[in-house]
């Protein structure tokens, strides 16, 4: 990716140029024969959603499921309903700009990888004649933009990414302390996702609680969800040697990589958070991918993404 941004933030400029990475990842290509991620295609196969088109007499292979018992008793033979493929679905984005998204130890802030991702989901989603909507929240404010076919949509989200980000210095240490961002958007979200969406929760799930998991699954039961984690290399395991800052809900908090005490309580650490993460994402029934400050959103984005850059 060409684009100008700043490791630290992302410019709504920067954000509209995406479309032509967008275009890119809708045209067909060679895939890797093994690749890193598990991808977001859902195991349970949902589909747009479908509308009621005609009544018409039963034919062999009819989902007997879809007899309209009232028309087949006037007519005294088998009726079925027909439904088809609704045109349009709408597309709902929901993006963490939290204050543990202003990190990065390589690459790209997490708060800028989860702006491109949704850009480049929002832009896919347009093309594809679907309604695009969002809720981008920032741990002090949420916003909620209504899914809807049309450019201007957009734009409006990827102002409110751009507007959103933490910018500067670091975020104030009492902001560290706020977890309840993702939980407030799930929750919003439920209200205004209608049945059968299609939902991406961009976030990197630092502030999971008791309550998240109920929240998916509550989304993914009338709806296809996709979770994109934003991760970190030093998330996953620290150097052996060096001294480090990291932010604490007090201020800067140092560490000594060499002490292997601290080594190991780390390693405890990560290893509970990432045995709740997925138990969070097998109990709600949630597909899952995870991107790393360090890759280019758009390639992996085309390892992830099906065919001709169907977003599922």
């Amino acid at each position: 990716m060409a684009n100008s941004f700043t490791a630290t933030h992302i410019t709504l400029q920067d954000l509209v140029r995406l479309q032509a990475d967008a275009r890119a990842l809708k045209l067909p290509s060679a895939r890797p024969a093994r690749a890193r991620q598990t991808g977001l295609r859902q195991s349970r196969q949902r589909g747009r959603g479908m509308t009621f088109s005609e009544v018409r007499q039963y034919q062999p292979g009819d989902d007997i499921r879809s007899i309209d018992w009232r028309v087949t008793a006037r007519r005294q033979a088998p009726h079925t309903k027909i439904y088809e493929e609704e045109r349009e679905r709408p597309v709902l984005l929901i993006t963490d700009l939290g204050p543990t998204l202003f990190f990065a130890s390589t690459g790209a802030y997490k708060q800028v990888r989860s702006a491109q991702v949704t850009a480049l989901l929002a832009w896919l989603a347009l093309w594809a004649g679907d309604q695009v909507g969002g809720l981008v929240f920032n741990g002090r404010q949420l916003n909620v933009l209504r899914p809807a076919r049309r450019r201007k949509s957009v734009l409006r989200l990827l102002d409110t990414l751009a507007s959103l980000q933490h910018k500067g210095a670091a975020p104030a240490p009492g902001e560290l302390q706020q977890s309840s961002g993702l939980d407030n958007a799930l929750a919003e979200a439920r209200r205004v996702a209608h049945t059968g969406s299609r939902i991406f929760v961009i976030s990197d799930f630092m502030a999971l609680s008791e309550q998240t998991t109920s929240l998916l699954g509550a989304l993914a039961r009338h709806n296809a969800v996709s979770a994109i984690r934003m991760q970190d290399p030093l998330e996953q395991a620290l150097p052996d040697s060096g001294r480090f800052a990291v932010a604490g809900a007090d201020g800067p908090i140092w560490f000594d990589a060499s002490d292997s005490r601290f080594q190991q309580a780390w390693q405890q650490k990560v290893s509970q958070h990432e045995q709740k993460l997925a138990s969070c994402f097998r109990t709600a029934r949630v597909a899952n991918a995870t991107l790393s400050t360090a890759d280019d959103p758009t390639a992996t984005l085309q390892l992830l993404l099906g065919p001709g850059g169907r977003i599922g």
